[in-house]
């Protein structure tokens, strides 16, 4: 298939971004902790009742308060995001100066929102410990792009998506939408999610969370890490050193929790993510995959990357040893972790360095971080419950 016979839609620059998670809140310690056979995750006993777990916690300051206007929705979810905002805050506003406050959107993916910080209320209540009502408004998942455009005092369009692990980075793609429909200037995505007691507890009645260290595609795989991240970037149609150039998305509808056993979702949303931005499969320089370690989701990606690249060897891995699964907020923080390898062509995240399951291991894992080649595009891919895929590419403008 000629992807560049297509019709192609404009791509969009990402003009600031930021990410923080447990790779750390800079650049550097993002780049070393990838490159570098390290264990960043977090063994607690926080979550799960007389029981240890691995998290993908993040270690830094968060902001003390929020203003006096966002108190009723104050979380550590929304200080989690004010963090990271209010580290390119500054660019941002000076950006969009240019534009009518009307045209500025906010798009933002979670699956949690507030949640932890009522759990504490919410057991005291059903204990019969407190008849305090506990006040929703904090975990309402449409609260937190809504804070943030309060914060920033824009008036333009304004809302979360939550589709599980696929949220933010769906939250990028209508970012992308608006823009090409020219609704918008300029728009805020990406995604925040922070570590809950739900989640953690949801997962493991799954039976679906990791003894230990995740092993992505790995012989003794045994499920997930539970992370948490913020990951904000500013888009817009002004060119930019790395653009978003393209998006694909799918509807399983297989399974309430499990993905098609065929990947037949997955690679859809990979070939729709290339006719898009108008690339062949071979423009691809490196994969980020959704690589959550669960013996069905490795699999049937596996098969979807066959189907979508053929015989050709891409360069692959999963970065969730590293971070975690951070649900609503993965697609961020991996789409900006595909953006620094873009603007940096030095180095690839490794994948785990674990014994990899024979049935799986045909394939060109970064076992190496040294760059061989230049990177031009990077695809990075999020599939969530009831297969609701997504998957996105973005690319150097840098020659």
């Amino acid at each position: 298939m000629n992807h560049n016979s297509k019709t192609v839609h404009p791509a969009v620059g990402i003009q600031l971004s930021v990410g923080l998670s447990a790779l750390g809140s800079t650049k550097d310690q993002l780049r070393h902790n990838l490159t570098h056979p390290l264990n960043t995750l977090t063994e607690s006993a926080d979550f799960l009742p007389e029981q240890n777990v691995w998290v993908g916690a993040y270690h830094g300051e968060l902001v003390n308060e929020v203003p006096d206007v966002l108190k009723v929705v104050d979380s550590r979810n929304l200080r989690f995001a004010l963090t990271a905002l209010q580290q390119i805050e500054a660019e941002v506003q000076a950006y969009v100066a240019q534009f009518s406050q009307h045209r500025l959107a906010v798009i933002l993916g979670t699956s949690t929102s507030g949640m932890g910080d009522n759990e504490t209320s919410i057991q005291a209540y059903f204990n019969q410990q407190s008849m305090d009502l506990v006040d929703h408004r904090k975990q309402e998942m449409g609260c937190l792009a809504k804070a943030i455009q309060q914060y920033l005092g824009w008036s333009g369009p304004a809302y979360t998506i939550s589709t599980a692990c696929s949220s933010a980075a769906k939250a990028m793609a209508a970012g992308q939408r608006l823009l090409n429909a020219n609704l918008v200037d300029a728009v805020l995505v990406g995604g925040v999610d922070t570590l809950c007691r739900l989640t953690l507890n949801g997962f493991n009645s799954l039976e679906s969370l990791s003894a230990g260290i995740c092993q992505p595609c790995g012989a003794q795989r045994d499920g997930i890490n539970i992370g948490e991240a913020a990951g904000l970037f500013l888009l817009s149609r002004e060119t930019a050193p790395v653009m978003l150039l393209g998006n694909g998305e799918s509807m399983d509808a297989w399974h309430i929790s499990a993905p098609h056993p065929e990947g037949q979702g997955a690679a859809q949303a990979m070939q729709k993510a290339l006719v898009m931005a108008g690339l062949e499969p071979t423009d691809i320089g490196y994969l980020n995959m959704h690589g959550t370690s669960t013996p069905q989701n490795d699999a049937m990606e596996i098969k979807a990357v066959r189907t979508v690249f053929q015989d050709y060897e891409v360069p692959l891995s999963s970065t969730k040893h590293k971070t975690g699964h951070c649900l609503g907020a993965a697609g961020a923080i991996e789409a900006y972790i595909c953006q620094q390898v873009l603007l940096d062509q030095s180095w690839l995240p490794l994948h785990q360095a674990g014994v990899l399951d024979p049935e799986l291991d045909e394939h060109n894992y970064v076992l190496s971080p040294e760059l061989q080649q230049p990177v031009r595009s990077a695809m990075s891919n999020s599939f969530a419950f009831g297969g609701s895929n997504i998957s996105l590419i973005l690319g150097t403008t840098v020659a």
